[in-house]
């Protein structure tokens, strides 16, 4: 069997408050379409954070639904498989699931509720998609420890793979002894699953999440473009897309071979040409010690690329009037949005003792009683916290609301389960 697996689209995202990424996600598609063409997988695998918000737009929805049809459209024998991760919404993309079958699309939303071990058998089958020459098992974002909800899927599978198929798994988990380089959080700062909590039986467990392609236990073999392991492989794909200036790695997607179950794994990474790339200026490595210094690097800059990100390092020593991110967004307004500015300078040789404080800002008890979001009152204090990462602190916050709004999907649907079970059959009125 042969899939081809990718993870972390993330089509809607805005990035630096500013710009739009749908010619990047575009490019990105024309690139995939191409390669399901001439590698012929079996089956497509996207391993969550379909969309970067859990309400996307309606042109949002319609970029995901024109590139999915024209994948099918394409590639008719080819099966794609999507699950939701922590930014997708766990009943929306459950609720399409029906309609995208029509196109040789299964979706899995919601994950399997606790009860459903003590129920009747057959309910597994909602997680596993059978092809001709193997097995998937795809469960979306899941929060606590759900192995033995996972186990039994993978159970009913080895029961009906008499042929001895290959088996893959795909979820959107943090597994321990990833490496989130890029993510802009250390190890020991994100919740993670240990890998014997995913069950056993999978040749491949094709993962999302984490940003930075990798295979979990073989981290040194990140950067090699061809390598075969045992079955029981544990991989990120990585995302599609750079989602910041700090992910300083290749991005790829992984065409994954498995003759059979319990065989060897072979991936291969095909490397993803990314539309706009990301950079950090002084590109020597040194940092820039006058503002005049960093504007006309930014002038230099935009000239010779004319098209990219871009961020600033700067000596905390160095003076910045209060004019500074204006300046340089008045040198990039010819270049249309093509050449794109990220104002989080990355301050260097900061001591800590020398700096002045920043003034703190003054509110009215009326402008703050009208804050109904906590990001609305950090972002106007941002001036007090110049190490701080806007774009790290407002994912870190979708994610926590994410979660809080699945968790209510999962009791909710708990809760009409229940019901289910309690209510009684209504006898009809006989006519008099």
């Amino acid at each position: 069997m042969r899939i081809i697996h990718t993870a972390d689209l993330h089509l809607g995202q805005v990035i630096y408050q500013n710009y739009d990424r749908s010619d990047e996600h575009r490019h990105f598609f024309r690139q995939l379409e191409e390669w399901c063409v001439s590698e012929q997988p079996d089956a497509l695998l996207v391993s969550g954070d379909v969309f970067d918000i859990q309400q996307p737009s309606a042109t949002v929805k319609k970029a995901f639904t024109e590139s999915f049809v024209g994948l099918h459209r394409r590639c008719p024998d080819m099966a794609i498989v999507i699950v939701a991760g922590n930014h997708d919404s766990a009943s929306r993309i459950q609720a399409d699931s029906a309609v995208w079958r029509w196109a040789g699309t299964r979706l899995v939303g919601l994950p399997p509720a606790i009860e459903r071990l003590e129920g009747p058998d057959g309910w597994q089958d909602e997680y596993i998609v059978r092809l001709e020459k193997g097995w998937v098992v795809a469960f979306p974002y899941m929060t606590g420890d759900r192995r033995r909800q996972l186990q039994a899927v993978l159970d009913r599978v080895a029961a009906l793979n008499t042929e001895g198929k290959p088996v893959v798994m795909m979820g959107h988990q943090a597994v321990a002894g990833m490496d989130p380089k890029g993510h802009g959080f250390e190890v020991g700062s994100i919740k993670t699953q240990e890998v014997d909590a995913l069950g056993a039986g999978y040749d491949y467990l094709a993962l999302g999440h984490i940003h930075k392609p990798q295979t979990i236990g073989h981290q040194e073999d990140g950067q090699l473009m061809e390598v075969t392991y045992p079955a029981g492989v544990i991989r990120y794909a990585g995302s599609a897309l750079h989602v910041s200036c700090d992910e300083q790695y290749p991005h790829t997607v992984s065409v994954v071979d498995i003759p059979e179950h319990g065989g060897d794994v072979h991936i291969r990474q095909l490397r993803i040409d990314e539309w706009r790339h990301f950079y950090t200026l002084p590109l020597s490595g040194s940092s820039f010690t006058s503002e005049e210094e960093a504007l006309q690097a930014v002038k230099d800059f935009s000239a010779s690329h004319a098209r990219g990100y871009f961020s600033l390092r700067v000596d905390y020593r160095t003076s910045l009037s209060s004019t500074f991110n204006q300046r340089i967004y008045d040198l990039l307004a010819p270049y249309g949005d093509e050449v794109r500015y990220n104002p989080k300078i990355v301050w260097t040789g900061r001591t800590g003792s020398t700096e002045a404080e920043t003034p703190r800002p003054v509110f009215e008890v009326a402008e703050l009683q009208q804050m109904t979001d906590p990001m609305e009152f950090i972002g106007k204090t941002l001036g007090q916290y110049p190490e701080l990462d806007w774009e790290e602190l407002k994912s870190a916050f979708h994610e926590v609301k994410a979660e809080v709004r699945r968790m209510e999907e999962e009791e909710q649907q708990a809760a009409r389960m229940k019901a289910a079970k309690r209510k009684t059959p209504v006898q009809e009125e006989q006519p008099s």
